[in-house]
């Protein structure tokens, strides 16, 4: 009997989950299932240059798992029953369908987070998605010489697009919205050229400036002023999907799945959660942030933990930590900003040309494993061992 494993998702996470599985394990052994709504991989790390009129690789999941014995299910997931192991799902033509589960790896993932700001939802737009990027991108085509365009958030995803913008369309008025400081979490080297490159660029920065209300035209500061905007751009933070919360797991305040350091759920032993979706911890007990830097080690500990107690072998102690923050800012230009275990800024940091060139290989790289499941894990995969026998299925009684 088959050992039914459906991942949920085919972003980062749970692409590289499902490839790792079907490297590690016997697919006579195994049921692979890969449910996602898009039939094409996003490399949401790109969305930013996506809005900005730059065409993006295309990879087909159907290529990409070609042979691996991963059956990809073009569909969303509308429920999860974690008590009766199964998951709900519509497919493109709204037919409905139901999937049971030995195992579930759930890596939903995050949208964008417009935090209840007024106006947020009807005027501004987002780079969380590839549909988001593509409206932006329309947009901030049909804007004209001299317009401003506000980016709100100085996060990383804010630095990446308010530098895209304005190196690529440099007629443009372009702001960025931070709450705090400019770049306050980076070393001093770090600061001093994320603002060298922001002069450079022509970008105006409201510094320690948190944004009350978006109008179409413009933003409101909690200290009464307004921001012109023709286009307002949010990067405040992400949201995760909503459908774990709905389940019996148990969830954070913010609807991540509470996973142990083998990325399995706390609640339910037959459940993984992996990417933003999860609740982890690296050293010091510090929640892992939102990010691909996370996403992608938590795929590899869930997956390589799922096929140990599968096939009876040895599970994975490699502990989750940073080692930098990338940060692109524009094509030219980048940021590298190495960090201790637990994310914070240490002194040195790698800039300038050289910097955008790392950034490019990181994500290169990332694409690259996420498109060669099988060759990026060169190892044979191992048969498992007996599984408990699923209990029978009950079957109606006559009226």
């Amino acid at each position: 009997m088959q050992h039914r494993i459906v991942v949920l998702g085919a972003g980062y996470s749970g692409a590289i989950a499902a490839g790792r599985l079907a490297r590690r394990l016997h697919r006579e052994d195994v049921a692979l299932t890969l449910v996602n709504a898009e039939p094409d991989f996003v490399e949401r790390v790109r969305m930013h240059q996506l809005a900005t009129g730059q065409d993006l690789k295309t990879r087909p999941f159907t290529e990409m798992f070609a042979g691996t014995g991963v059956e990809l299910r073009l569909a969303r997931v509308t429920a999860v029953d974690v008590d009766r192991r199964t998951v709900t799902v519509v497919g493109p033509g709204e037919e409905t369908e139901v999937l049971e589960y030995d195992t579930l790896v759930y890596a939903l993932g995050s949208a964008w987070n417009d935090q209840g700001v007024p106006g947020t939802a009807e005027h501004a737009h987002q780079i969380a998605s590839r549909p988001g990027a593509l409206r932006l991108r329309e947009r901030l085509a049909g804007l004209t010489a001299g317009e401003p365009v506000l980016v709100v958030g100085g996060g990383l995803t804010g630095l990446e697009a308010v530098t895209e913008i304005a190196e690529a369309r440099p007629d443009l008025a372009v702001a960025l919205a931070a709450r705090g400081g400019l770049g306050d979490w980076l070393s001093p080297k770090g600061r001093r050229h994320l603002r060298k490159v922001l002069d450079g660029l022509g970008v105006t920065v409201h510094e320690h400036t948190a944004v009350t209300a978006v109008a179409a035209d413009r933003v409101t500061t909690a200290e009464g002023g307004t921001i012109p905007a023709a286009v307002t751009v949010w990067t405040t933070g992400f949201a995760v999907h909503p459908i774990a919360r709905a389940t019996a797991l148990q969830v954070t305040g913010s609807g991540q799945i509470v996973v142990d350091g083998t990325m399995r759920s706390v609640s339910h032993p037959d459940v993984y959660a992996v990417g933003d979706a999860a609740m982890a911890t690296g050293p010091g007990d510090k929640p892992l942030r939102m990010s691909c830097a996370t996403g992608a080690p938590m795929a590899w500990q869930a997956a390589d933990a799922l096929a140990a107690r599968l096939t009876g072998g040895k599970l994975p102690k490699v502990p989750l930590r940073y080692f930098n923050q990338c940060i692109s800012l524009g094509r030219g230009q980048g940021l590298i900003q190495y960090v201790t275990a637990d994310d914070r800024a240490v002194r040195a940091a790698l800039t300038g040309r050289t910097a955008a060139l790392y950034k490019e290989l990181v994500c290169k790289g990332a694409a690259w494993a996420v498109a060669n499941p099988t060759l990026a894990l060169p190892t044979r995969p191992r048969r498992t061992q007996p599984q408990p026998t699923r209990p029978a299925e009950k079957t109606a009684t006559p009226a």
